[in-house]
């Protein structure tokens, strides 16, 4: 099966969880052994969003804010690559291509951020859309999807099963800024609608929900 695991920078990066870094690698790994082709998307999290401000307050400009947070995101994306598979693993994809490349080569691919304009949500779509991905999970601080952000409002509700259509409609926002941080980017979700690749969103502070995933349990929303 071909996966792309979608690893969020609230649950690994906000504050930065070596601990936790490295079970997901044990999880990277699993999944190998049981010839899964795996390309991992990691976000940068809170050190991202740090990095957004202080650019901000430098008067720098929304894409050169991007730029910083997809710095941030390679970062962490370079640890995990690195503890996986050594030294040899410090360059990150900085190009579709390049991702698409290591997948072929090694049967699995870590990077993080591409370009400005874009999150790794949307990254993590395009390169599923490009490498015609069965599933997309995205490991990410809540349980699954709701009707309303749950840190905001305290009457909302999981849902276990949603369209993108509908998804589309609970979005808070419907357009890229720098730093946002919403269940799910709205481009990603146009990318995915278009391509109707199954995302799977699963809580990221247990990397065993990605192997039940894998095996069918029902956890999280499934979004198709």
């Amino acid at each position: 099966m071909k996966v792309v695991l979608r690893i969020g920078g609230s649950v690994i990066a906000s504050p930065p969880n070596p601990q936790l870094m490295n079970r997901y690698v044990e999880i990277i790994r699993r999944l190998l052994d049981e010839k899964h082709q795996v390309a991992v998307v990691v976000g940068g999290g809170k050190p991202a969003r740090e990095f957004i401000q202080l650019a901000k307050k430098m008067g720098l400009e929304e894409r050169e804010q991007d730029e910083v947070a997809i710095s941030a995101s390679r970062i962490m994306a370079q640890l995990v690559a690195m503890k996986l598979g050594g030294y040899e693993w410090k360059d990150i994809p900085k190009s579709l291509s390049d991702a698409v490349a290591a997948l072929r080569e090694r049967g699995v691919v870590v990077m993080g951020g591409l370009k400005p304009g874009m999150t790794t949500d949307a990254v993590a779509a395009l390169v599923a859309s490009e490498i015609d991905a069965d599933l997309i999970i995205k490991a990410t601080n809540q349980n699954g999807v709701y009707t309303k952000d749950p840190e905001k409002y305290a009457d909302a509700e999981k849902v276990d099963e949603i369209t993108f259509e509908d998804l589309s409609k609970l979005l808070e926002r419907d357009k890229h800024v720098a730093g946002i941080h919403q269940i799910i980017d709205p481009e990603a979700v146009r990318v995915l609608k278009k391509k109707r690749i199954r995302m799977l969103v699963v809580n990221g502070f247990n990397p065993q929900n990605v192997v039940a995933a894998l095996k069918g349990e029902r956890i999280g929303t499934i979004i198709k």
